[in-house]
């Protein structure tokens, strides 16, 4: 096991690149290990999806990251990048599932980067790969409403500090350290606390939602996280709830086996099936789409272009045989026949030539007046200019005044 450190934590994969590659997997679960957890205590975890066919990949996040989102940022990077060299190996389902402080840990701050929502963060593109794979959540004890007086009994908790009862020197300092960065963020923590559950509320469409809880659960209470699950629902999430009415924070797999592998072996095959649901309509097919959509746009766009020089070729030279023309722009050009044709279908000899606009030969009256006084020399600088030829002395006609206009 080769473990992975980055600024607010470590990361590593649960199992060696060997068995990666020799084994065939289901998928990725990407675990947000609770605070103070080894990796002795996510093995059963491990083993679990291991069970199910699914290989994992760990994240530890550091107490003072639940702070600091630009750490839990630049954490979450550290995973991603992770992440991005399986994809690009081979694309598999993906399931974050999140223990306790996970969420508020790297979990929302990687949610964020994939999303491209996250301030300063270097790349999109990579991981959008991610994205396209990410199918599900798991929330386990999860999440937590990091508020002050939480994130104090968080600090105290028996399952963070492996202890039943901490001594008084400790919990002094954890309360004078939480009251600490309360006077100093007090202002800042509740921007990042709204920040936090508005990111954690628009993941509901990465896919279905495993939550597993407690009633008697003290650091993620029942009530917040029931309505952290109907708010989902409210979104239109494929969220299930299951609660035990007594069970330990992070405890659940241990005391309630049977129930917890049933709800997440449901989990993963839904999460696998809402992948190739996604896999068929998928954003590298429709971007492959636009591309040519686009492609096409482009093209079109060239040929106006090389239109548009053309007929400029053909204003600027001197119409000096039977067979050239003039063409006078029309209405016509731009409605389509009964027939849903276009009446500009033509390009020939490097002119843009109209079938249904008239044209006038340069050996008519018309076209000896246009001869003699409208061949422009300079078709950028159009203006209003008299006609003076031969025929001043006839009567008055309108075509000796030419209004000359910019193509």
């Amino acid at each position: 096991m080769w473990m992975m450190w980055g600024e607010g934590g470590r990361f590593y994969w649960g199992t060696s690149e060997k068995e990666r590659r020799e084994r065939e997997s289901n998928g990725v679960v990407v675990i947000f290990a609770w605070l103070s957890s080894q990796e002795r205590n996510l093995k059963p975890f491990i083993d679990l999806y291991s069970s199910l066919g699914w290989i994992s990949f760990v994240c530890h996040s550091d107490f003072l990251t639940l702070f600091f989102p630009d750490k839990a940022a630049s954490l979450a990077c550290g995973v991603l990048n992770e992440i991005v060299k399986e994809v690009k190996i081979r694309s598999l389902p993906i399931v974050f599932a999140s223990f306790s402080g996970g969420p508020k840990g790297c979990l929302y701050k990687v949610l964020q980067l994939m999303e491209g929502k996250c301030q300063g963060q270097p790349s999109l593109d990579e991981y959008l790969l991610v994205r396209d794979c990410a199918c599900g959540q798991l929330f386990d004890s999860s999440p937590v409403d990091f508020t002050s007086d939480l994130g104090t009994r968080f600090v105290l908790h028996p399952s963070v500090l492996k202890m039943s009862q901490p001594p008084r020197v400790v919990s002094w300092m954890a309360k004078a350290f939480a009251s600490g960065l309360d006077t100093l963020f007090i202002s800042r923590f509740e921007a990042q606390r709204a920040e936090y559950w508005e990111t954690l509320l628009s993941s509901v469409n990465v896919g279905p939602i495993l939550i597993l809880c407690s009633e008697d659960d003290q650091l993620a209470p029942y009530p917040v996280v029931s309505n952290f699950a109907q708010n989902l629902q409210e979104l239109g999430g494929d969220v299930r709830l299951l609660k035990w009415k007594s069970s330990p924070h992070v405890g659940h797999y241990k005391h309630y086996p049977a129930e917890y592998k049933a709800a997440v072996t449901e989990l993963l095959a839904k999460a696998t099936l809402h992948y190739q649901q996604k896999k068929k309509h998928s954003p590298i097919d429709q971007t492959s789409g636009m591309a040519g959509s686009s492609r096409k746009i482009s093209e079109s766009v060239c040929c106006l272009h090389k239109a548009a020089d053309s007929s400029n070729n053909s204003l600027r030279r001197v119409a000096i045989d039977p067979s050239d023309h003039f063409f006078l722009p029309s209405s016509t050009e731009y409605h389509e026949t009964k027939e849903g044709g276009s009446l500009v279908n033509e390009q020939r000899g490097g002119s843009f030539q109209m079938q249904g606009p008239p044209t006038v030969n340069a050996n008519g009256v018309l076209g000896k007046i246009l001869f003699d006084v409208c061949v422009p020399k300079n078709i950028e600088g159009w203006d209003i200019k008299p006609v003076a030829s031969s025929h001043r002395n006839g009567p008055f006609n309108p075509i000796k005044c030419l209004r000359r206009s910019r193509l």
